[in-house]
């Protein structure tokens, strides 16, 4: 069987296919080996929480992968290949910009933000609220308070309240989330 054009094609786009695959698997391998390249040797795997034997093992599948070795280890040291500090090279800046992201994003949970909609009864609301709302706010710059005074029944689920404080011996089913 003769290939043609079309089937070297097909043939490549497949393996381009599967070769993207298996590297979106190695996304972990491929930080493992930034980590030994940073620490320099093979104790960089208690960093991460992972034997010494498994840092070991996923660096050989990324030689595998990558179809030539990455890293040349003694008893006592590894040495990057000139292809491994390539590789190293070229995927720091991601893994930084990553780090950086996700740090900003844990920065977020810390930080209280956005709209808060409380209802509460007229008399409550200036007698309690409103004195405490200033110092609240203060405190919390990144959060809006919208108030509703009102002696009205509001229901949490239909109007979008996020806080409902009334008088009352039961709360309203409508006010429980």
């Amino acid at each position: 069987m003769f290939a043609t054009a079309n089937n070297r094609t097909d043939i490549r786009q497949t393996f381009i296919a599967w070769t993207s695959k298996k590297i979106e698997g190695l996304w972990t391998h491929l930080h493992w080996l930034a980590v030994l390249a940073e620490q320099g040797s093979y104790t960089a795997a208690v960093r991460l929480g992972v034997s010494k034997a498994a840092m070991s093992q996923c660096i050989a599948e990324l030689e595998r992968v990558a179809g030539m070795p990455l890293v040349m280890h003694t008893m006592r040291s590894v040495r990057f290949t000139e292809a491994g500090r390539r590789l190293v090279d070229d995927t720091r800046a991601h893994h930084e910009h990553i780090a950086a992201s996700f740090t900003s994003v844990r920065e977020m949970a810390g930080v209280a933000r956005g709209l808060i909609r409380v209802t509460a009864p007229m008399a409550f609301a200036r007698q309690q609220l409103v004195a405490r709302l200033k110092g609240f706010l203060h405190a919390h710059p990144e959060v809006r308070v919208q108030l509703d005074a009102s002696d009205r029944l509001s229901s949490i689920a239909t109007e979008g309240f996020d806080l409902a404080i009334r008088h009352s011996a039961q709360a309203p089913e409508t006010h429980v989330a």
